[in-house]
C-alpha cells in the first residue's frame, strides 16, 4: 500500500472505477490507466486485486446480489450501490483476511457517504441477506 493510503482508500477507488467502467461502457485497462495518470503513480495492489476479483466473478457476484435483493434485480440497482455491493461481496467470498462484517461495514460506509439518503441501509440489508444466504465465509 502507498504511504499515507489506507484500505479504505484502496476500496473506494476501487469501487470508482468499477462504477466508471459500468456507466461509461469504456474499457477497465483504459479507466486505470487514466486513474494512474491523474494520480501520478500506480493504483496499489489491494485496488487492483479488487477490480480484477469483481471483475472475473462479476456474474457469480451479481447472481447473489440478485438473490438477496427481493424485489429488485442488479440491473435496477443504482449503479454506484451496485459497486459499492459488488466489492463487499467479493471481499466475503474471497478475501479470508476480511470478516464478513467489516466488509458490510465498509460498504454502508461508502453508500452512505455517497449515495442517497436510504442507500447505507439498502446495502446494509442486501450485504446481510447475502450473508444469511451462506455462500460467505
Amino acid at each position: 500500500m502507498d504511504a499515507g493510503e489506507s484500505r479504505r482508500d484502496a476500496r473506494r477507488q476501487a469501487v470508482f472505477l468499477l462504477y466508471q467502467e459500468d456507466v461509461t461502457g469504456l474499457p477497465l485497462t483504459e479507466l486505470v490507466e487514466n486513474a494512474e495518470r491523474e494520480r501520478g503513480f500506480g493504483l496499489n495492489d489491494f485496488t487492483r486485486e479488487i477490480v480484477d476479483g469483481v471483475t472475473q466473478s462479476r456474474d457469480h457476484i451479481d447472481t447473489l446480489i440478485d438473490g438477496a435483493a427481493s424485489g429488485w434485480s442488479v440491473d435496477r440497482i443504482a449503479p454506484l450501490e451496485r459497486n459499492i455491493m459488488r466489492v463487499a461481496v467479493h471481499e466475503m467470498l474471497g478475501r479470508d483476511d476480511i470478516p464478513d462484517a467489516v466488509a458490510i461495514d465498509e460498504a454502508v460506509s461508502l453508500a452512505t457517504r455517497y449515495c442517497q439518503t436510504d442507500a447505507g441501509r439498502f446495502v446494509n440489508g442486501i450485504l446481510g441477506a447475502v450473508v444469511r444466504g451462506g455462500e460467505t465465509r
